[in-house]
């Protein structure tokens, strides 16, 4: 199974996922430059990405608490999510997200 991340920098980055993962534990365990300061709490917005429009609508919606927390984000696209919220299944090979900038 595939991640397809790609980095601030614009660098795309091709992952290998594991089922039942939080994407933001993939990117995170891949060394690429994500903050994840709450480990997947959604109690931060540290690891912010941007899902790509083709894959938008393949991602389980949005709960309640991770939309309060991207109203904490810089940079808010209509396509952010938390990568903390978005567990990899089958489904989602090939899911291709970009990281977000911080904006500290």
């Amino acid at each position: 199974m595939k991640l397809i991340v790609t980095d601030q920098s614009g660098k795309t980055h091709e992952l290998e996922a594991v089922e039942g993962w939080r994407v933001m534990e993939i990117i995170r365990d891949y060394g690429l430059p994500i903050k994840a300061e709450c480990g997947g709490a959604c109690s931060c917005a540290t690891c912010h990405v941007y899902v790509d429009e083709a894959w938008i609508d393949k991602i389980p919606e949005m709960r309640d608490d991770e939309e309060e927390m991207l109203d904490e984000a810089f940079n808010l696209q209509d396509n952010s999510r938390l990568s903390c919220q978005i567990i990899m299944d089958e489904e989602l090979d090939g899911l291709k997200v970009t990281l977000a900038e911080y904006g500290d």
